[in-house]
């Protein structure tokens, strides 16, 4: 028997809302539609502006199967049997440097977690840079070092690069292109399509502390918090994952857009329904604290270190002992589930025993966090 969300309702109060549900739901499943004329912030924040915006223009003219799964990565079958997963990302982070990392570290990262959500191993990366005039040689020199040295802790190569410079005012400072590559094991499979009702999801770590760090590090709120990033390369964490819990599903990281966002992804893309735990999303004090002083949602704000997995049930268990053995993962914790209904939908049980729908981020309210 399929459990739905009114299945675990049951003992609280009546989700009798289910007109209005069936509605929401079959609005929701469409993609949003581009009828912006100019670009916006709101485009590049990993909510409903980016996928309008990636739908309408570059998936229609490069559309090609490997493209139109719209992952973090594409999977690449090579001629003898080998697969690679590939992937590439900008970073236009201000500032360039903030507690707990630096634009330098944020492109290693960022690239090399996005190669482990694919199931692969990270293996050598290609990093490109675009200079404003005036940029001082010595802070380069720092930021470099800083890829260096995340590239040697990740065990990954920066195998190639090229370096452009622009007149002053039109790069505001620096911004990196960073693509790589890593070899996904043989036989591993990893995809929405694999997901099914009763697996478990997990998150790494708490919510909101990459985009927290980078909106304080601006010195534009006036808050002095002790709040650092969480960027870091997840790559091992994954693999004691997956040893621990081989069944594993589904890894995405919450980055543009938060966990929120991600798991509104991975109900579109599986057909299920998400149901989340208010309870049990762990947020650092702190975090919280200074998003309720800014009426943000922690659910929609970035991290840089963390991930979210679909795993078996009959696994979780193993799944969340591994987690919990790295530094990375000590704060892991399952967060919900997957559930038949309502489909394609997020729906969170909040602390009060009730229930609300949680759509993907709209806006951009926290630009330039990567």
């Amino acid at each position: 028997m399929r459990k739905t969300v009114d299945d675990y309702l049951a003992s609280g109060p009546g989700f009798a809302e289910g007109e209005v549900i069936e509605r929401i739901e079959s609005f929701r499943r469409r993609r949003p539609r581009l009828r912006d004329e100019y670009v916006t912030t709101a485009h590049g924040a990993g909510g409903k502006a980016s996928a309008a915006l990636v739908d309408a223009v570059f998936v229609e003219a490069f559309r090609n199967p490997y493209l139109e799964s719209l992952g973090d990565g594409a999977v690449i079958m090579l001629p003898g049997g080998d697969r690679l997963a590939m992937s590439t990302d900008a970073f236009v982070v201000q500032p360039l440097r903030f507690p707990g990392g630096s634009i330098g570290r944020l492109a290693v990262h960022g690239t090399a977690n996005d190669l482990a959500m694919a199931g692969a191993i990270p293996a050598w990366i290609s990093a490109a840079f675009v200079l404003e005039e005036g940029f001082p040689i010595a802070e380069l020199h720092d930021i470099v070092a800083d890829m260096a040295d995340a590239a040697t802790a990740t065990g990954i190569q920066i195998v190639t690069g090229d370096t452009k410079v622009v007149p002053r005012g039109a790069a505001d400072g620096m911004f990196v292109t960073t693509t790589g590559t890593g070899i996904v094991p043989a036989g591993r499979r990893l995809g929405p399509q694999a997901v099914r009702t009763g697996d478990k999801i997990l998150l790494s770590g708490t919510l909101g502390d990459h985009g927290t760090a980078v909106m304080l590090a601006r010195g534009d709120l006036g808050i002095d918090a002790d709040i650092r990033s969480d960027t870091a390369a997840v790559s091992p964490l994954v693999e004691l994952l997956l040893a621990a819990a081989p069944a594993t599903r589904w890894l995405r990281d919450p980055t543009r857009g938060g966990v929120g966002t991600t798991c509104n992804e991975l109900a579109r893309a599986c057909g299920h329904a998400v149901l989340l735990r208010e309870d049990r999303l762990p947020v650092r004090p702190p975090v919280g604290g200074v998003c309720e002083m800014l009426g943000i949602d922690p659910l929609y704000v970035a991290n840089e270190g963390k991930f979210v997995a679909v795993v078996a049930p009959e696994e979780t268990a193993a799944g969340l002992a591994a987690l919990r053995s790295h530094p990375l993962g000590v704060d892991a914790v399952e967060i919900g589930e997957i559930v038949a209904e309502p489909a394609a939908t997020v729906v969170m049980r909040t602390a009060l025993g009730g229930t609300r729908i949680v759509d993907t981020l709209v806006g951009d309210p926290l630009p330039r966090i990567c």
